[in-house]
């Protein structure tokens, strides 16, 4: 049967999941998959080792085979909702959306409805076929910008390939704490958080992770910058810029008590203190189309929040050549 409407993958098991539990493994294999699916799979037989079917708990060795063939089936079972999306590009393949601040990517605890994925299923009920309704990457839901989603299981493969072997580029834009003397690159591993299970933070036994960063214009206290990423671990901006001391203007988890520079005016203070989001935007993303092949590049404006900030940190070092504080 054609691979086109069923779900196929094989791996061989690397060394640092040898001697793992086999749902590990393949969790770890196929991030794209939720547990319980792979789970599921792998109860069912459709997810064999060495063409065996076994149990989730058994172990795997180095040089095992795993293959998946399984029929896609509803993946999903939340609602269509009718919530506007911007859309940048689509095609049969693909939907490129230009995400505003404040929207949820996923259902979860919480945010049962009013998310990305029940407006898809409104917009494209075919994504319920498609494993996590075709999400492939994911925003933070007070980050803005680019984010594209997967229409068919060609493009579901082949965008989680590309974001695994880095060839989608992705580039971000953020306001900083701090005024930066020139661009860099941040190397750190990023895991959970020791102590607060809801954050991120560098870690020595976390994964690696790379933000470069470059400057885009400096402010009195503040600066624009332009980042590209490596790898896409979970807040990887927000917890990178916070570890070399500059964090991100606004970021509730990351940002630290709100700081104010010398000479700020009531003008900026009202600013600074009420941009309640981290100061992130996706604004650029790469990648090759599924089928033609084809690179294709979009980018999307900074958000009004952001462009308002921009400029009240210009007028306010403009503000200064005027008064000697």
């Amino acid at each position: 049967m054609s691979s086109e409407n069923r779900i196929i993958a094989s791996f061989s098991v690397p060394p640092e999941h040898s001697d793992r539990r086999l749902d590990q493994a393949a969790a770890e294999l196929m991030p794209e998959h939720s547990r319980s699916r792979l789970q599921g799979w792998i109860k069912s037989g459709v997810l064999t080792v060495n063409g065996k079917a076994c149990k989730p708990r058994d172990k795997v060795m180095l040089g095992d085979r795993l293959e998946l063939d399984a029929e896609p089936e509803a993946q999903v079972s939340w609602q269509a909702e009718s919530i506007s999306l911007d859309i940048v590009y689509e095609d049969e393949h693909l939907l490129v959306i230009n995400k505003p601040a404040g929207l949820v990517v996923h259902p979860a605890a919480g945010h049962a409805d009013g998310t990305l994925v029940n407006a898809l299923l409104n917009h494209a009920p075919e994504v319920e076929n498609l494993p996590r309704a075709g999400i492939v990457h994911r925003l933070d839901k007070d980050t803005s910008g680019i984010m594209v989603v997967a229409r068919s299981l060609i493009a579901h493969t082949s965008l989680v390939d590309q974001l695994q072997t880095r060839t989608m580029g992705r580039e971000y834009e953020a306001i900083v704490v701090g005024t930066l003397t020139g661009g860099s690159t941040v190397d750190a591993p990023i895991g959970r958080h020791p102590r607060e299970r809801k954050k991120m933070a560098v870690v020595p036994t976390g994964k690696p992770a790379v933000t470069h960063y470059r400057l885009v214009e400096r402010f009195a206290a503040h600066t624009h910058v332009r980042c590209k990423l490596e790898s896409g671990r979970t807040h990887q901006i927000r917890v990178h810029m916070a570890h070399v001391k500059h964090p991100l203007v606004g970021d509730p988890q990351y940002g630290g008590r709100l700081r104010l520079p010398k000479g700020t005016t009531d003008e900026l203070r009202d600013v600074l203190a009420g941009f309640q989001r981290q100061a992130l935007h996706a604004r650029q993303l790469t990648l090759q189309h599924p089928q033609t092949g084809e690179t294709m590049t979009w980018e999307v404006p900074l958000p009004e929040d952001m462009e308002t900030l921009l400029a009240a940190l210009r007028k306010h070092v403009k503000d200064m050549e005027h008064h000697d504080f």
